[in-house]
């Protein structure tokens, strides 16, 4: 099976063609999707938000390569590169929500593409060696990053505004025998979860995150920044359709010091720098 993402294609000027990427096809568990790769050191599973992978979502992964990490990115949906308008956003959160790889509604139960993200960490260990792997998700992948830690090779994740299920505020997509596994790994083997969202937004509330803290315990770190901290000026699908803060690393992210946004992504790095370099190597 191939992936029918659409690979990318510059329409507007602000479209990022992921030229400094090596643009790789990596075929695992009989399914085939294009991922990007860059940078040296242990790896980083950067997993894009809704539309698919921005110039937001680039920058994101560019500043975890500069830190010493290898980037790896791969294509789940939407155009690679293209800037977030709203009618191609809209129209790629559909088919999305659609698709048999995805589980948009409905808690108690992981998406169909964890397996292969899975297997995608455990190449990337094998590749870049280190300790281990980390693994960011975010939006509609943010919760992925929990779910992949049924990969051993995973130690470091992060969920950003994780908004499924989208019909249960306070639901989370995981299986509980897989939440149980997860929550005991946590625990045996001294990790923790990172996790972030904005205050006000409308997709990733409070009772998700208190669900969260309700299964994971002390292993779950959460923090939740001001609405008042978010970018004012995302690109026009944040600004009309996602219409309220929640991209906490990329479109609302406000890149000047002493921004909370920028904090946060400050903190992210260092969490997974001192995680995928500072512990023992598991090769």
């Amino acid at each position: 099976m191939v992936s029918t993402v659409q690979q990318t294609s510059s329409n507007d000027a602000r479209d990022d063609r992921l030229d400094d990427f090596n643009h790789r096809s990596i075929t695992l568990d009989g399914v085939t999707r294009t991922v990007y790769t860059c940078g040296a050191g242990p790896a980083v599973i950067v997993m894009a938000e809704m539309p698919g992978i921005s110039p937001d979502v680039v920058r994101f992964a560019r500043w975890v390569r500069d830190a010493g990490l290898t980037v790896y990115l791969p294509s789940l949906f939407g155009r690679d590169g293209a800037y977030p308008q709203s009618e191609e956003g809209v129209s790629v959160f559909k088919r999305a929500c659609v698709s048999a790889e995805f589980r948009a509604f409905g808690a108690g139960v992981s998406s169909p593409i964890a397996d292969w993200l899975r297997a995608l960490a455990a190449l990337a260990h094998r590749e870049c060696g280190g300790p281990g792997v980390g693994a960011l998700g975010m939006c509609f992948t943010g919760n992925f990053a929990l779910t992949m830690m049924l990969e051993p090779a995973v130690l470091a994740p992060v969920l950003c505004q994780p908004s499924l299920p989208l019909d249960d505020p306070a639901g989370l997509e995981i299986s509980q025998e897989e939440l149980d596994a997860v929550r005991k790994r946590l625990d045996r083997e001294d990790l923790t979860v990172r996790a972030y969202r904005f205050e006000g937004d409308r997709f990733c509330t409070a009772a998700r995150f208190a669900s969260y803290s309700a299964s994971l315990g002390p292993r779950f770190v959460p923090s939740v920044l001001p609405s008042a901290a978010a970018n004012p000026e995302p690109p026009p699908f944040f600004e009309q359709i996602v219409a309220s803060p929640h991209s906490v690393v990329t479109a609302h992210l406000i890149d000047s010091d002493g921004e909370p946004t920028t904090r946060a992504r400050d903190e992210i790095i260092a969490f997974l720098v001192d995680s995928l370099t500072g512990r023992e190597d598991r090769t």
